[in-house]
């Protein structure tokens, strides 16, 4: 999906013009992958503009330069601000898609980084939709398991969102769109289901939500995260255990979750028809609670809506 372009983007605490926001070819992180992100939703309420769960994303990415031993110049306050600065400065009221990204810069490209290096940050902010498409919210996605598996925990640290992780993401997207399908799954590297390209996913099985554990190389999504309280707020258990392959066949529902992704229904898995072919019940009942946040109808007993003003 294209982005649209929009006024500015925050980049080393300046609002810049979004074609001037550059940098040197010979940045770490263009050669290295020596970057940590996150994906943040602003959704439009009743009440103005709200951030999901902004206060979360800022700590992740927080967690994430530490994992990598990279050293942000600035405070979590002042990236979350940034974060509401980006939203009002580019008048996007409707709602947006916010990219903070933190990387190494244009200093030394040998391997030996320190936590002292250079680390630039930007916040980007635009206009994106459901990433599978706004009708796969109520039809579901079609989707395949990848010849790709997950990378091991002890190889890359996936509780770090990290640039280069997505390396494995882009060959898995890639190859699934080239067989057909919407999106793909990863196995781990034990054999067992561990996350899609981009996403976590959740199986329902006789009333009970399940879902990967941490242990399957996945990352720890807020999404996902969100999911499992409003589960619990719906008395629906939720199960964090090991998945096989083909429990995917036969579950009586299946769906993604991540900031891009939202809530999204999985109809076939290997051209294999889950259950009716269509967003389930409980699937249905999750999105309902997780989309009322932003027009009115749940209440943010949670606290995770945050004014931009």
């Amino acid at each position: 999906m294209p982005l649209k372009p929009t006024k500015n983007i925050w980049f080393n605490n300046e609002l810049v013009p979004w074609e001037s926001a550059q940098i040197h070819v010979l940045s770490y992180a263009l050669h290295y992958g020596s970057a940590v992100f996150e994906g943040i939703r602003a959704y439009s309420t009743n009440d103005g503009t709200k951030i999901f769960r902004l206060d979360d994303h800022i700590k992740r990415l927080f967690d994430s330069a530490k994992i990598y031993r990279m050293n942000i110049a600035y405070t979590p306050q002042e990236l979350s601000q940034a974060c509401k600065d980006i939203i009002v400065t580019n008048e996007l009221n409707s709602g947006a898609y916010i990219r903070p990204l933190a990387f190494r810069g244009y200093n030394d490209l040998g391997l030996h980084a320190s936590k002292d290096d250079d680390v630039e940050v930007i916040v980007a902010a635009w206009e994106w939709g459901t990433l599978l498409g706004a009708d796969a919210l109520e039809k579901g996605v079609d989707v395949g398991v990848s010849s790709w598996n997950k990378i091991a925990p002890n190889t890359i640290p996936v509780m770090a969102k990290a640039s280069g992780n997505y390396l494995s993401g882009t060959l898995v997207a890639i190859e699934a769109k080239e067989n057909g399908y919407d999106e793909g799954i990863c196995l781990d590297t034990d054999g067992f289901v561990s996350e899609g390209s981009g996403e976590n996913i959740f199986m329902i099985k006789n009333g009970k939500l399940v879902t990967p554990p941490l242990s399957s190389s996945i990352l720890d999504g807020i999404t996902r995260d969100s999911v499992m309280k409003i589960a619990e707020d719906l008395n629906i258990d939720c199960i964090e255990r090991r998945i096989t392959r083909e429990e995917l066949y036969l579950a009586d529902e299946l769906f993604f979750t991540g900031t891009a992704a939202e809530i999204t229904p999985i109809r076939s898995v290997d051209r294999i028809q889950i259950s009716e072919g269509e967003r389930g019940p409980v699937t249905q009942s999750i999105q309902e609670v997780f989309f009322g946040l932003f027009n009115g109808k749940s209440d943010d007993k949670w606290g995770w809506l945050i004014s931009v003003e």
